[in-house]
């Protein structure tokens, strides 16, 4: 039977939920699974995903392994496999995300454009909460135009821990 692996991730922000299937990342969230097992099976459902959730470290050994590296200021990339599972724009919006190098930061308005719908802003706002796959998906590097941090589905005190990270590793 097919399932969807996880792990509790301790990382220096807390616990970090990773969901993966077929040997792909599908999901990060900040906290436990006693937390978020029935918002995953949720979302799992609606996409037509297995509910079942087994524990395994060995699926995840290397998300686990470059989210190490990269809490220690050593990596600035991943290079895990991931799918997204969302609408189209979605999709769209996560990998124009994918595409903000460390260190930087963009505005809504700036992913708006990148994806050609810079009338969107509102759009990609909801879809950046949405972000599946926090920290390797990098919405916490999207501020508002002004430049002051706004938003992060893991609290501010956490965008404001990654974004600083970044900028001392740049």
């Amino acid at each position: 039977m097919n399932s969807l692996n996880y792990f509790p991730y301790d990382s220096p922000l807390g616990t970090l939920l990773l969901v993966s299937y077929d040997q792909h990342l599908i999901f990060i969230k900040f906290g436990t699974i006693e937390e978020y097992e029935q918002e995953i099976i949720a979302w799992a459902e609606k996409h037509s995903l297995p509910t079942n959730l087994v524990e395994s470290k060995e699926s995840l050994t290397e998300t686990i392994s470059q989210l190490d590296q990269y809490f220690k200021g050593e990596r600035k990339t991943f290079s895990i496999p991931y799918r997204f599972y969302g609408t189209p724009f979605q999709k769209k919006v996560w990998q124009a995300l994918a595409e903000v190098e460390y260190g930087k930061t963009c505005s809504y308005l700036d992913i708006a454009k990148n994806i050609d719908s810079p009338k969107a802003v509102r759009a990609v706002g909801g879809a950046n909460n949405k972000n599946p796959i926090s920290v390797i998906i990098p919405c916490h590097r999207v501020i508002g135009k002004n430049g002051k941090l706004v938003g992060y589905g893991g609290g501010l005190d956490k965008k404001e821990y990654l974004l600083e990270l970044e900028r001392a590793g740049v």
